[in-house]
């Protein structure tokens, strides 16, 4: 078995496990987050759970980089996934790893290019929204000055952030939060200039499609006009040639 096939049996056989773990992954960073009064044991739970994904994700990624055929190639355009396991250390960038994996699960499911980019920007759309929350939520919750105290706060704040209105009833006061502000701004302005080039990239291509019928349509028009006027000289042809026989 070559390298290639084994790269690509290992990618189909660990996507979904991947994905299960980045599901408890995101639980076990959220439910610290959102209830403030969770136990020592619980919080101690959900690091151990953070932990063991992220050695499963070292793994996966050391797996695929051990069996790519083009190494410096892989870590180039796979450098979300490396991030996702060198910045295990950065709690508002845990969330990178859930990121990452959505992308690898879209990247080796097998749909069509219009399905695939409309299911990456929802998936981004709401994984942005989820990490912004909760990142934004884990660093200025504790802050003396700051005023985004409970999810719906964060949830309001990023959404906000991400559409690029920013109303300011809400506002970081972190030098972290700021930082997820920034990334948040970049993501919406990326995600909606997507969003924009797919709409436009639709409508073109169905004004292409109808501009494509309505010239095989001149064209067939063309064609029975043609052959209606051969049809009428051959009528003409016979009926003068009927006309000199009776003659």
């Amino acid at each position: 078995m070559n390298r290639q096939t084994a790269l690509v049996r290992w990618e189909r056989h660990a996507q979904w496990p991947l994905l299960a773990l980045a599901v408890a992954f995101a639980v076990a960073y959220t439910v610290p987050i959102v209830d403030s009064s969770t136990g020592p044991s619980t919080t101690a739970a959900c690091t151990v759970v953070e932990w063991v994904v992220w050695g499963a994700f070292a793994l996966d990624y050391l797996v695929r980089l051990a069996l790519v055929p083009r190494r410096r190639e892989f870590v180039r355009t796979h450098w979300l996934d490396l991030c996702a396991v060198v910045l295990p250390v950065l709690q508002p960038l845990r969330l990178l790893r859930l990121v990452s994996t959505l992308l690898l699960v879209g990247r080796r499911a097998r749909m069509a290019p219009q399905i695939r980019l409309t299911t990456y920007v929802v998936g981004s759309v709401i994984g942005l929204l989820m990490f912004g929350s909760l990142a934004v939520l884990s660093v200025e919750r504790g802050s003396p000055n700051g005023n985004i105290r409970t999810l719906g706060d964060a949830v309001w704040w990023s959404f906000t952030t991400m559409t690029t209105v920013g109303y300011g009833d809400h506002a970081p006061t972190t030098g972290w939060g700021r930082v997820i502000a920034v990334g948040l701004m970049l993501s919406g302005i990326a995600l909606i200039g997507v969003v924009t080039a797919n709409i436009a990239a639709w409508f073109i291509s169905r004004f292409e499609k109808e501009d494509v019928e309505g010239r095989r349509q001149t064209e067939a028009i063309t064609l029975l006009t043609e052959e209606v006027r051969l049809l009428r000289a051959e009528v003409s042809r016979l009926a003068a040639e009927r006309e000199d026989q009776r003659n």
